[in-house]
Formats: structure tokens, C-alpha cells, sequence
């Protein structure tokens, strides 16, 4: 496709973007997408030598190779004149865009860049993620919980636990505009259990962040109880308390701001989640974690076929209930969204609902409707929400 002085100048392109400190080539607009969607490439220093690592998008797959400097010429070459119809090629002195028509014509479009906007290649070869936390640098609490050394250095077997907990202030920077900033924001945790993520969003709100906040964490268990208030005293966190109590019987939430549930056990879940509803509170995020009552309900001729494998019917059933909790916020006047998380006990169960309130409240949607009906579903959180 296209005449060779074309390809010339995207190969003098290369060669002045190789010379000029190549940053980074991303190639896209797939004529393949069914087998590679996207390429980007990227210098790596590896043993001291330079090289060109290249991350080919595939279906869910992302796939590494290192190329010299002659194949990486030989691979973006070939990509533009067979399966991308764009590339773009950044430096440290300059941008520029190769795009290919339909009929094969190419357009090189190219802008120099200020030096103060310029940026250097990064050539390390496995980058390091920049967690809101970052390691090396000594939390208290974290320290006292086990995940942090008290230089600071992360406990390789709590590495899991370390990253569920900057996944989660991730998900809480996300509604920062919603948390008013000119009062005392409060803030409930359900089931807060030995607290790691309950202190985290205490100190990334009112030591980072700089706001105004009370924070209840609730658990059944005394022990626990007493533990996190010894260490909340310990730190001087004077707006954070922690409580024994029920979610189901607790009454203290008027005028509450977020709502918080993290692996609160089955229908404990609808109790949180319809309290946050009642009090109006603007912010929800909940990690469900067990949930039996679906799997003890469900029942659909159609679907029988795959209900006799147990593994499968309870997966489905747990994914049902979540979707049904979504679509029940909505409908209570929230922009709801299903998010991945990283589930502290590491099973499957890694999805947390977050729920900001926008409007007031709308019938429950025919749609909604059939789909218990079909399914022979009474949710909990439905029964609450209707009174029942």
C-alpha cells in the first residue's frame, strides 16, 4: 500500500525520533482489531544495553518482546503499511502523528516541543507505580497493622493488602468534589473488622487531604473494638471512634455524609446500604462479601441447565445480587458504578459499588420488576427500600 517515498519519510521519521531521545510509539486504529488492537512502544534499559520493548494488545492479553534498534524500525514500518492506520511518536524534542488513509496515503504531521513541556525517555525497564501511600515512606498505622516496616518498607507478604489499600483511596480521591469542604464531613463504617481500610481513609482525608471529619467505624466484636480505639488514641486521630454495634439496629447516622460497608456478610450488605439511603448520604462504597440470599431464591426453567453446577450457581447468584443492589440505588436517585477491587481475602468477590447521590428518588423500572419475577427474587434490599 502506498508508494515507497512515503515509507522513506516515515523511516527518516524514526531515525530523527531515535536520535532525539524516543519516548514512546503508539500505533492504533487497528484494520486487524480481532488479533492486535494496539501497540506501544517504549526504550528499556535491560543489562546496561539499550533496548525497544513492545506491549501488543490482543483480546484481554498484553504481550512483551524487547527489539534493537533495526527491528524496532522493521516492526513500526511494517505495522503502518499493513495493520495500523495511526502512530504516534513522542521525543524529548518532538511530537508526531503518521496517519494512513483507506486508500493508503500517508500524512505526517509533526510539532516541535518547548523544551519546559518536553519530557525525558523513561527507561526503566519495570516502572514503578506511584501509590497514593507511597512505600518507603513510614505510615503509623501501617506500621502498627503489620504492613509496613517502621523504615517504611513494605512486608512482602502484606504486599496484597498494601495495594487493596491505595486501590481503595484511588476509589475515594474519585468523589473528592462531593465531600463539602466548608464543614465536618461525617463519615460511618459498617463492619469495619480490624480497621486497616477504616484508618486509611482517616488519614488520607484529614492528614493529606486536609478535611474536617468524624469517622464511626461499627463491628460486632469487642475485642477488635478495643484494639482500633487504643491505636486511633495512640495516633490522636480525635475525629475517629470506633463502636460495638449491629448495622441493622444502629440509629446514629442522621446528617451522615458517606456510607461505608467493606465485607459486610450477606443480607448485612441491604442494611447498610438501605440506611446510607434513608439518611441521604451523598457518598456509598461497598464491598459485598458473602451472599447466600439470592443463591437460597433463584429459580428459572431456562437457566436450570446451569443452576445444577454449584459453583456456577452461586457466581451467578453473587453477581445477580450486586447488579440488583446497583439498579436499586439508581432508581433511589444515585449514579451508581460497578468497579473492580482488590478483595483483601483474595477470592473472587472483588467488586465494590460506588454510589453518589444526584437527584431525588424514581419508580422502580418495569424492567427491574420482571427480571425478579422471572428469576423469583425477593431481595432484602428491595424488601427494605418498599417497606416491607
Amino acid at each position: 500500500m502506498g508508494d515507497t517515498g512515503q515509507y522513506e519519510e516515515v523511516e527518516r521519521l524514526l531515525h530523527d525520533s531515535i536520535q532525539g531521545q524516543l519516548c514512546q510509539i503508539i500505533l492504533s486504529n487497528s484494520r486487524e482489531k480481532e488479533r492486535i488492537e494496539k501497540q506501544k512502544i517504549r526504550p528499556v534499559m535491560i543489562r546496561g544495553h539499550l533496548k525497544y520493548q513492545v506491549s501488543s494488545f490482543v483480546g484481554p492479553k498484553v504481550l512483551h518482546e524487547n527489539l534493537e534498534e533495526e527491528e524496532l524500525k522493521a516492526v513500526v514500518l511494517e505495522a503502518v503499511r499493513n495493520t495500523f492506520r495511526q502512530a504516534e511518536i513522542t521525543c524529548a524534542g518532538f511530537y508526531a502523528a503518521v496517519l494512513v488513509s483507506k486508500k493508503g496515503k500517508i500524512t505526517i504531521r509533526k510539532k516541535q516541543l518547548r523544551q519546559e513541556t518536553s519530557e525525558a525517555p523513561d527507561f526503566s525497564h519495570n516502572k514503578t507505580k506511584r501509590y497514593i501511600l507511597p512505600e518507603k515512606t513510614a505510615v503509623p498505622f501501617l506500621v502498627d497493622l503489620g504492613v509496613q516496616t517502621a523504615e517504611g518498607r513494605i512486608v512482602r507478604s502484606k504486599y496484597d493488602k498494601y495495594r487493596q489499600i491505595n486501590r481503595y483511596l484511588e476509589l475515594i480521591e474519585d468523589i473528592l468534589p462531593i465531600l463539602p469542604k466548608e464543614r465536618t464531613v461525617h463519615i460511618i463504617d459498617f463492619g469495619c473488622g480490624k480497621s486497616y481500610l477504616t484508618f486509611a481513609l482517616y488519614y488520607y482525608l484529614k492528614v493529606l487531604k486536609q478535611y474536617d471529619i468524624n469517622v464511626t467505624g461499627l463491628d460486632l466484636k469487642e475485642d477488635v473494638i478495643d484494639h482500633c480505639n487504643a491505636l486511633k488514641d495512640k495516633y490522636g486521630y480525635d475525629g475517629l471512634r470506633f463502636l460495638k454495634g449491629d448495622i441493622a439496629s444502629y440509629e446514629g447516622g442522621e446528617g451522615v455524609d458517606m456510607v461505608v460497608t467493606l465485607h459486610a456478610c450477606d443480607t448485612a450488605t441491604d442494611y447498610a446500604l438501605y440506611k446510607a439511603v434513608v439518611w441521604r448520604a451523598g457518598v456509598i462504597l461497598s464491598v459485598p462479601c458473602c451472599q447466600h440470599e439470592i443463591n437460597r431464591q433463584i429459580e428459572n426453567e431456562l437457566l436450570q441447565p446451569l443452576f445444577k453446577y454449584g459453583l456456577i450457581r452461586e457466581r451467578m447468584s453473587a453477581l445477580i445480587t450486586d447488579g440488583l443492589r446497583a439498579n436499586l440505588l439508581e432508581q433511589m436517585g444515585y449514579e451508581t458504578q460497578v468497579l473492580e477491587f482488590i478483595d483483601m481475602e483474595h477470592t473472587p468477590k472483588n467488586i465494590l459499588i460506588r454510589a453518589v447521590r444526584k437527584r431525588e428518588p424514581s419508580g422502580q423500572e418495569e424492567a427491574l420488576e420482571r427480571l425478579m419475577h422471572e428469576l423469583h427474587l425477593r431481595p432484602m434490599l428491595n424488601q427494605l427500600l418498599n417497606g416491607e
